[in-house]
């Protein structure tokens, strides 16, 4: 199984990945929090500027890590087709609030009054620690597309193969999509929660 030292490393590998193809007027976003370390070191290796598109996973009732769905910036919404399994239309509304309140402290958080990057006539790199369900992938290329993005690349160190097929993007840049995917963290000997300190921190030194 390949497995990462930890998200720069892999960020690294991915932004080199990524650079032996040139795209025209790149921008690099972060879905957090796992995935600004990934996207930091993407940027930097592209020379391109870094941003965040914040979207929050919709858990499976007890089963939190568990995605069912996700939301995001601008009213973003997505649902997998299997989500009615594992909640009931009650619980996904509550779910859903909750999260798009969690979605706004946090664009409020990251950007620290700082616009979103423009995104019209642009390539949008989208990147991820990883891919498990799709939901958040789904939904972060689907706000890059909304609003206005020539061309929407989503770029992860590792993915369940299976959910990458449901990826609104135009194009898939994936190091590994083993056929035994079981969890993104199993991928990285080392995979500390990311903090929102930590997210903090690297957007404000890219604007600077």
């Amino acid at each position: 199984m390949d497995r990462f030292q930890d998200r720069r490393e892999a960020g690294r590998m991915l932004g080199r990945r990524l650079a032996e193809r040139p795209r025209q007027d790149a921008v690099v976003l972060g879905l957090p929090r796992g995935g600004v370390p990934v996207a930091a070191e993407v940027a930097s290796i592209l020379h391109a500027p870094l941003d965040v598109l914040v979207v929050r996973k919709l858990g499976a009732p007890g089963h939190a890590e568990f995605a069912i769905g996700a939301v995001g910036e601008d009213g973003a919404r997505v649902l997998n087709d299997d989500a009615h399994l594992y909640a009931d239309e009650a619980a996904i509304a509550e779910k859903t609030e909750r999260e798009e309140a969690e979605v706004e402290r946090r664009v409020v958080l990251f950007r620290e009054g700082a616009p979103a990057a423009a995104l019209d006539g642009r390539t949008a790199i989208v990147v991820d620690d990883g891919v498990a369900t799709g939901a958040t992938a789904r939904a972060g290329c689907a706000i890059a597309k909304a609003r206005g993005a020539a061309s929407v690349v989503l770029a992860v160190p590792v993915a369940a193969p299976d959910s990458l097929q449901s990826i609104p993007s135009d194009e898939v840049v994936c190091l590994s999509a083993p056929a035994g995917f079981m969890a993104v963290g199993m991928h990285y000997f080392d995979f500390p929660q990311t903090s929102d300190a930590e997210v903090v921190a690297l957007l404000r030194a890219a604007r600077n």
